[in-house]
């Protein structure tokens, strides 16, 4: 879950980290009286939960309240990257005299939170660490043990930083990283972190994620920030294939289904089930000439109903010729269940399953009976021995040459009661 600007800027002000005076406006004429009470030049910027604001015009710089006004005017009605602006922060335009990046990211290797701090701030730490990696210093944190100041020091150390900067920004970054912790962050991270001109540090700018599954027990926190449940804080409008799979998902809680099809404008649609390699056999069929109709994850076992509802909103996608369904080695997710929701949906909107479904890669539990099923109803399958890249390549095979067979040997053995 991603905050806004402004949200993530109430967040560090919580941890008594300093921050510069800013007002959230939603419309001009609060944006004017913002202005008005910061005085002086002020920065303009976007409440987007994307990023290239700069770019798109999204962030100016106005000298005056009616200025401040007028900009703010321009950037409410401005889309970037497909997201219209919750509002605009007004922020004083700071004297800096140096900037530095602050930050605390899960570290999925050492499954461990990591410090970050750079004095090269303002711009990607990625960049950063790439071209200049003694500016970076990097500590990881104990899950379990409360968290010094002093290994928040010694990271800022690294980064070359000494005297009374270190220990300015010391405080900083530790109240940072109890951040992330206390509040199940993913992501917690200031950029920039200014040293103003007359010593002290404020942060200029705060980037906040938090984990989906805290929300929960996040609870207080999203309420004092006004943030309800219903606010899911997708970063586009889920299109209306995408919201119908989550309410099939939502209505029953045997197994798990997710779709998307933003980006995606292919023939072949896809149901795949494969641990984790649902990306993997998406970019298989793009490598191999394929075009995809959407992405999709099916396990843990759902119910019949709940795979044919999936398959449904695959096959009603605009376009849609046929359907792959691909299943990984180390899926656990029964067959023969996957086999009679698909076939269902077939059978439901009237198209036949030997035609419809390209190829099914079997793998799983209860295959003995998928084989049967499948056999019944004349769909091409194939087991383990062929690779998912292999099964991948067949599916586009098919929908570019209907005729085209392959080595599977479809029977006619299955369930006398169908699907």
């Amino acid at each position: 879950m991603r905050f806004y600007e402004y949200e993530s800027r109430k967040i560090v002000e919580r941890a008594a980290i300093p921050v510069t005076r800013y007002g959230f406006c939603k419309t001009p004429q609060e944006a004017r009286v913002a202005a008005k009470e910061i005085g002086g030049p002020v920065v303009v910027k976007s409440q987007v939960l994307t990023g290239g604001r700069m770019k798109a015009g999204g962030v100016r710089f106005a000298d005056s309240p009616e200025a401040a006004e007028a900009d703010a005017a321009e950037i409410l009605e401005l889309e970037i990257n497909g997201q219209m602006p919750r509002g605009v922060l007004v922020d004083p335009k700071a004297e800096v005299a140096q900037e530095y990046y602050a930050g605390v990211v899960w570290d999925g290797t050492r499954k461990q939170p990591m410090m970050l701090f750079s004095d090269m701030g303002g711009i990607d730490i990625e960049e950063v660490a790439e071209r200049h990696p003694e500016h970076v210093g990097r500590g990881h944190l104990s899950n379990l043990l409360e968290i010094s100041d002093f290994q928040a020091k010694q990271v800022i150390a690294q980064a070359g930083v000494t005297g009374s900067e270190l220990n300015r920004a010391t405080p900083i970054l530790a109240r940072l990283a109890r951040v992330m912790r206390d509040f199940d962050m993913t992501l917690a991270e200031i950029n920039p972190l200014a040293r103003l001109e007359d010593g002290s540090f404020v942060a200029l700018d705060a980037h906040m994620e938090m984990e989906d599954e805290a929300k929960p027990r996040q609870r207080p926190l999203l309420s004092e920030l006004g943030i309800g449940d219903e606010d899911t804080r997708e970063p586009y409008e889920p299109s209306e294939f995408e919201r119908a799979v989550k309410a099939i998902d939502s209505a029953d809680h045997r197994g798990v289904i997710q779709g998307k099809d933003h980006g995606f404008h292919g023939n072949l649609g896809l149901v795949i089930g494969a641990g984790g390699g649902s990306l993997t056999l998406t970019d298989a069929v793009r490598s191999q000439g394929g075009k995809p109709a959407n992405y999709t994850e099916i396990g843990g076992n759902p119910s019949v109903a709940k795979a044919c509802g999936l398959a449904k909103e695959v096959l009603r996608k605009e376009g849609v010729e046929k359907i792959a369904v691909m299943m990984s080695i180390v899926s656990n997710t029964r067959v023969d269940i996957v086999a009679r929701g698909v076939i269902k949906a077939c059978l439901e909107l009237d198209k036949d399953p030997g035609e419809t479904i390209a190829i099914f890669r079997i793998p799983g539990a209860w295959e003995e009976e998928g084989f049967k099923i499948l056999e019944r109803y004349g769909v091409e399958y194939c087991d383990r021995s062929v690779s998912m890249w292999e099964a991948a390549g067949r599916a586009v095979a098919r929908i570019q040459t209907p005729a085209a067979s392959s080595s599977s040997t479809p029977g006619a053995a299955g369930s006398a009661e169908g699907p």
